[in-house]
């Protein structure tokens, strides 16, 4: 793979990244001018929505690595088994992730909204069975989606992810500033878009892509070696997802505990970052299908090129959305309407968050989606349990409730377990472990 395909591959997802992020954005700005208590819903249930989301997610990017070896091998008969094993592995667990949840969505509430006010309690019911509902609708998507930028055709997953967001936007448009139906109104307008873009998808695979040849029965016939294959790689990731996505839940609890405005400071700032992140997340997608063709030719020389430019290239773009958002904050952060209260919060935890992800974003985000692409799955998500819980929700704990720091001690503690991640995934790296797994 040259240069000039790793870009053709990289844009789209870009454009990709920029619409999410930048959508979702203005959906948190929506939804806060209903009001405190429904944006504190909203963001308090969306730390499950993310735990539960990228466990099948993560069996996804299973799919998109095995997808990008056999393409790199030039295999083209198990790169369409790989597709449909894919697709029909994550449609199933996204369905009884949800089902799951729904019948256990009272002690689910319970443990996440214990100590919230009432009314977030009420928004925090509505916006969870929804968001279940729609599990399986955006479950298909994403394997189509990983699938896709497994075989190097990133503009499909493009399209399909801008069909699922802006009808997403704007369905929100319609329900919530002009029917005003507050988070009831986002919960329709998720389903609608998800399972929308899920039925495009599907046309996609069976009616318009000439060169898979899938069949729709393919969906009823996975192979055990191929689904094997796909575990691999995704069951690790999906634990570390549980682990990793469990923690920030139970760091989730501790900002409830410090009251509604702390709850909507996290919220706001998080969507701030996420645009900080908006290039680099793109690069975190892109080198999956890079390093995964690489190594399906067993070309190790360019696969470790590649990750020390991803590397480079992620902490340069981070350097360039600091120089450009910065200055923009006052304008961007009122978009959510938030109390005077707690702007100067806000500030503080993006500014600190900005600063710290220059040097250790890349090595703790970018570098373990290489090692994974490559077939070393296992040790990745071992690393990233062990210093989620043992750093970052533990030190979490004390700067920002024992020590009295708030949100912004948890926020240095999560920065401060991104260093020891990318030390970790440094060493190994640098020496050959990470390229000696033969995953096809």
């Amino acid at each position: 793979m040259d240069y000039r395909q790793m870009i053709s591959l990289f844009i789209p997802i870009l454009i990709d990244q920029a619409f999410i992020i930048g959508l979702n954005l203005l959906n948190t700005a929506m939804i806060s001018s209903s009001g405190v208590a429904a944006v504190s819903a909203v963001s308090t249930i969306d730390s499950l929505n993310v735990f539960l989301i990228n466990v099948f997610v993560a069996v996804a990017t299973g799919g998109t690595v095995v997808v990008a070896q056999y393409k790199g091998s030039g295999n083209d008969s198990m790169v369409s088994r790989a597709v449909s094993s894919s697709v029909t592995s994550v449609s199933m667990l996204s369905l009884a992730i949800g089902l799951l949840v729904i019948a256990l969505h009272t002690p689910a509430i319970n443990l996440l909204c214990g100590s919230a006010a009432a009314d977030v309690v009420s928004h925090a019911n509505v916006y969870l069975i929804g968001s279940c509902i729609s599990y399986l609708g955006i479950g298909i998507v994403q394997a189509v989606c990983g699938a896709m930028r497994g075989v190097g055709k990133s503009r499909v997953s493009l399209m399909l992810s801008l069909i699922m967001n802006l009808l997403y936007v704007l369905l929100n448009v319609v329900f919530i500033n002009f029917m005003h139906m507050g988070v009831l109104g986002m919960t329709i307008a998720i389903n609608i878009a998800r399972y929308a873009a899920a039925l495009c998808a599907l046309i996609y695979l069976f009616k318009l892509d000439a060169t898979l040849h899938l069949r729709f029965r393919q969906l009823f016939q996975v192979p055990w070696f191929m689904l094997k294959k796909i575990l691999f790689i995704g069951l690790p990731f999906a634990a570390e997802q549980m682990f990793f996505n469990g923690g920030k839940m139970l760091t989730q609890v501790f900002i409830v505990s410090l009251g509604t405005y702390a709850i909507a400071t996290n919220a706001i700032s998080g969507t701030i970052a996420g645009v900080f992140q908006i290039p680099a997340s793109a690069l975190s997608l892109t080198i999956v299908t890079v390093v995964g063709q690489c190594m399906g030719r067993r070309n190790i020389a360019d696969a470790r090129k590649f990750i020390k430019s991803f590397l480079w290239l992620a902490s340069f773009s981070l350097i360039l959305m600091m120089a450009i958002l910065m200055p923009l904050f006052y304008p961007l952060v009122s978009m959510f309407n938030p109390p005077r209260e707690i702007i100067d919060d806000i500030f503080w935890v993006v500014l600190v968050n900005a600063l710290a992800q220059i040097p250790l974003w890349a090595i703790s985000f970018i570098l373990p989606s290489g090692l994974r692409a490559a077939g070393d799955s296992r040790f990745t998500s071992i690393a990233s349990m062990l210093t989620m819980w043992l750093f970052r929700v533990a030190f979490g704990y004390v700067l920002g409730i024992v020590l009295n720091m708030g949100i912004l001690g948890v926020w240095i503690a999560m920065n401060s377990e991104w260093a020891i991640r990318g030390i970790i995934f440094l060493k190994r790296f640098k020496g050959k472990k990470w390229y000696e797994h033969q995953l096809i």
